[in-house]
């Protein structure tokens, strides 16, 4: 089953407000992904912390631990 994504976006250009993702399964809320102008973080359901990685970061981490690949449809 494919996983359940919402998402927020600010009524204004991306600054210092995030953009929030709820990622859930069929058994609920797995966590929450914050996008910002200078990371990314995953909050963990039932945290109160997350996992932070600045765009360079997760550009490496990407590439170093995602095996699938997928590429982009024309617009």
């Amino acid at each position: 089953m494919a996983h359940e994504v919402e998402f927020k976006v600010p009524a204004r250009l991306l600054g210092k407000a995030d953009v929030s993702f709820v990622v859930k399964d069929e058994n609920g809320v797995l966590g929450t992904l914050k996008v910002s102008k200078g990371a990314v973080v995953w909050y963990p359901k039932k945290t109160n912390y997350g996992y932070k990685a600045d765009w360079d970061k997760f550009h490496r981490v990407a590439q170093e631990c995602f095996t699938q690949t997928e590429y982009r449809s024309k617009p």
